[in-house]
């Protein structure tokens, strides 16, 4: 028989277990129904609130996967400028882009480099100081002033005469995705220029025709990061494609692809592209309007009057400046752009090669 005693402490206890259950019950409720944390803002990389500064990861792993030495000697002291201005568009990738050609040069001995988000510091005058400009990820039309017609037409007349007085310019990823569509005016929010151009025409119209044959072709379409692609080497002998020894190779990355009449292998010398045919077919269908030739070149270089031109498609995500062979390729084309690296840049047409 259970005791008065016994009873009233069982009494007891069960009295603080509530006390305890009321006390603790709502807070532990309030963890579990309390709305998630937003998302902290970037604090580095192209699109965060310190646009002009580049993760310190990423350049960690940029630094660790640089070329040792430059691949031609420079004929004397080169000087570089970055261009990392843009109309449009702006990749995260731009600052560590930009980090990694002032590296580069630094460390290769190759050149040295300055960094401008100015479209301004491009003038006949201050551009007599360098051998070559490196568009970074340079969207839309970037030189323009939309206040200013007479600086808009005269940024434009210096970066002609700088290429074809004999200097050189290297265009990395977004160079391509410029001076096209229906308007020079941004898209709202920053989007891609060319995204109202009319659908009859994919990427729109030329808007400076000069600039669209001088860089080769324009954007129309991107395969979405992080997309396999497997690289094609399609001048196996030229300097700027020995970093990869005849081999092909893969990467993820957003690719793009060229209006139709903007690219032609009869305007470029080709260094590497697309195999489309290891493409699957799901991936290939996700291209709304396929080049007719499925001829979907990532490199390439060209002649413009006295000096030369080396583009490079890929380089939207920070992961990629991390491998060292594509950095090669970078670097062999800037110092071909700047005239150090000799190579053959004949176009070779289709079923010529």
């Amino acid at each position: 028989m259970r005791t008065l005693k016994s009873l009233s402490s069982r009494a007891s206890a069960a009295c603080v277990a509530l006390v305890i259950a009321y006390a603790v019950g709502p807070l532990v409720v309030a963890a579990y129904t309390q709305p998630p944390s937003a998302p902290q803002p970037a604090t580095c990389g192209g699109r965060s609130s310190n646009p002009r500064v580049a993760c310190q990861a990423d350049v960690d792993k940029m630094m660790a996967a640089l070329p040792a030495a430059a691949i031609a000697k420079p004929a004397r002291p080169r000087k570089v400028l970055v261009l990392a201005a843009t109309r449009g568009f702006v990749h995260s990738s731009i600052p560590l882009a930009a980090k990694m050609t002032e590296e580069m040069g630094r460390k290769t001995g190759a050149w040295t480099a300055t960094t401008t988000y100015d479209a301004a510091d491009i003038n006949t005058a201050n551009l007599q100081q360098y051998d070559a400009i490196v568009l970074d990820s340079t969207t839309g039309c970037f030189l323009d002033d939309p206040d200013d017609a007479a600086a808009t037409a005269a940024r434009r007349a210096a970066l002609l005469a700088f290429i074809r007085g004999g200097k050189g310019i290297a265009g990395l990823h977004a160079a391509s995705d410029s001076y096209h569509g229906s308007s020079c005016t941004p898209a709202p929010g920053g989007g891609r220029q060319n995204a109202d151009a009319a659908p009859q025409r994919p990427g729109g119209d030329p808007l400076w025709p000069e600039w669209n044959k001088i860089i080769g072709g324009y954007f129309k379409f991107h395969w979405n990061d992080p997309q396999l692609i497997t690289v094609k080497i399609d001048d196996p002998k030229s300097p700027l494609t020995a970093m990869f020894k005849g081999q092909e190779w893969e990467i993820r990355d957003e690719t793009y692809t060229y209006n139709q009449e903007s690219f032609s292998r009869d305007n470029v010398r080709v260094l590497t592209s697309v195999n489309y045919d290891k493409m699957s077919a799901e991936d290939k269908a996700k291209e709304p309007t396929p080049r007719s030739d499925h001829d979907y070149a990532l490199s390439w270089i060209r002649r413009e009057g006295s000096g030369r031109l080396f583009y490079e498609a890929h380089g939207h995500h920070e992961r990629n400046y991390a491998i060292t062979p594509f950095l090669e390729h970078i670097l062999a084309g800037v110092q071909y752009a700047i005239g150090d690296l000799k190579a053959d840049d004949t176009p070779v047409k289709p079923g010529a090669r």
